[in-house]
C-alpha cells in the first residue's frame, strides 16, 4: 500500500504520531515484558486511530474510532489512561480515555494546535507541546487539563517533552542555538542546559526508567536513526543503521528494549540496538509506538477487568482512583 498520509509537520519532522489489558503470571513474582503493551497509531482501518497490541506484536487492539485522526499515544504511569492527541473537534488537541478506550476527554483547548503528551511519574501533570502563544513552547497541566504553565517561554520552537523518571527534569528538543539540539531543564522550566551541541537536527528524547540514559533522533549520519547517550550529553552512540528513517523510541519498562517506528512499521530492539524484530507487517502500518507500564491496570465504568491470557477475571468495583 501507499505511505499513509502525514498528518502535520511540528518542528522540521513528521508526527502522525484497550478493549482489554491482557496480564500474564510473573515467573517468580516477577514482573515480565510478557505483562506489558505497546499503543501505536495505525490507518489500517482506513483514517489514523490508537490500537494496542501485546508486546510481542500479537493481538492488536482499536482504541479508537471516527472519521478524525488519533495519534501518538502515551501511557499513564498506573496504566489506567492513554492521552494522545486528536483533530477530532477540528484542531489538534490532547485527549485522554481509559485503557480500553473508552470515556475519552478533551484535556486542552486552545487556538493552536497542542500535541506530544508526556505523562509526569506520579502521573499528576502531564507536559506538551503548544503553539497557542504564537511559536511552539512547552507547558505542563494537571492531569483534568486544568492550569497550563509555559515553561519554557523562548522564540525558539520548543517541543518534544520527556520526563525524568523522577519526575525533577524534563527533556526536549529546542531550535534556540540555530538547529534541533536535545536540552534538560528542570521541572519548572528553569536551567535548560544543550546536551547534544550538534550541527545535525537532534529530536525526540526518551528517558531511560533508570535515569542514566536518554535515546534520541538525529539525522547527524545523514539519515534519522536512533541513538542513546548518558543523560550529560555525553557518549552518544548509534543503535539503528537502516536505509529508511528510524524514530519514536520508546523505552521498555524494565530498560532492556526500545520500541520505534521504521518506515511506517513498529519494531522493537535490545537496549544496544541489537535484534532487531518487526511487530507489525504491511499493509498494516503502525507508528508512534508508546511502551506500557508492567501490569497496567484497566479501568471500565465501574469496575476493573484485569484479563490473563483470554480468561476475564471480574474483580468487582474500582474507582478508578489514582495513589498520591
Amino acid at each position: 500500500m501507499g505511505s499513509p498520509p502525514t498528518i502535520v509537520l511540528v518542528m522540521g519532522f513528521v508526527l502522525a504520531s484497550a478493549s482489554f489489558i491482557l496480564l500474564k503470571d510473573s515467573v517468580e513474582g516477577q514482573p515480565q515484558l510478557a505483562d506489558t503493551h505497546i499503543a501505536f497509531a495505525s490507518t489500517r482501518d482506513g483514517n489514523m486511530e490508537i490500537y494496542v497490541m501485546d508486546a510481542d506484536g500479537s493481538n492488536p487492539i482499536r482504541l479508537t474510532r471516527g472519521l478524525a485522526s488519533d495519534i501518538s499515544p502515551t501511557w499513564s504511569p498506573d496504566g489506567r489512561k492513554i492521552a494522545f492527541m486528536s483533530d477530532r473537534d477540528g484542531n489538534l488537541e490532547i485527549y485522554v480515555m481509559n485503557a480500553d478506550g473508552s470515556n475519552v476527554v478533551r484535556l486542552t483547548n486552545a487556538l493552536g494546535i497542542d500535541v506530544n503528551p508526556s505523562w509526569s511519574p506520579a502521573g499528576k501533570k502531564i507536559a506538551f507541546e503548544s503553539e497557542r502563544d504564537g511559536n511552539f513552547e512547552i507547558y505542563v497541566m494537571n492531569e483534568e487539563g486544568k492550569k497550563p504553565i509555559n515553561l519554557t517561554q523562548h522564540p525558539s520552537v520548543d517541543g518534544s517533552p520527556s520526563w525524568s523518571p523522577d519526575g525533577k527534569k524534563i527533556a526536549f528538543t529546542s531550535s534556540r542555538d540555530g538547529n534541533y539540539d536535545i536540552y534538560v531543564m528542570n521541572a519548572d522550566g528553569t536551567n535548560p542546559v544543550n546536551l547534544t551541541d550538534h550541527p545535525a537536527a537532534d529530536m525526540s528524547p526518551s528517558w531511560l526508567p533508570d535515569e542514566k540514559k536518554i535515546a534520541f533522533v538525529s539525522d547527524r549520519d545523514r539519515n534519522l536513526e536512533i541513538y542513546v547517550m548518558n543523560v550529560d550529553g555525553t557518549n552518544p552512540i548509534r543503535l539503528t543503521n537502516n536505509v529508511r528513517s528510524d524514530g519514536y523510541p520508546s523505552w521498555s519498562p524494565d530498560g532492556k528494549k526500545i520500541a520505534f517506528e521504521a518506515n511506517w512499521q513498529i519494531h522493537v530492539m535490545d537496549a544496544d540496538g541489537s535484534n532487531p524484530v518487526q511487530l507489525t507487517n504491511p499493509p498494516e502500518d503502525g507508528t508512534t509506538p508508546s511502551w506500557s507500564p508492567v501490569n497496567p491496570s484497566v479501568v471500565s465504568p465501574g469496575e476493573k477487568l484485569p484479563v490473563t491470557w483470554g480468561e476475564i477475571r471480574r474483580e468487582g468495583k474500582s474507582s478508578g482512583q489514582e495513589a498520591e
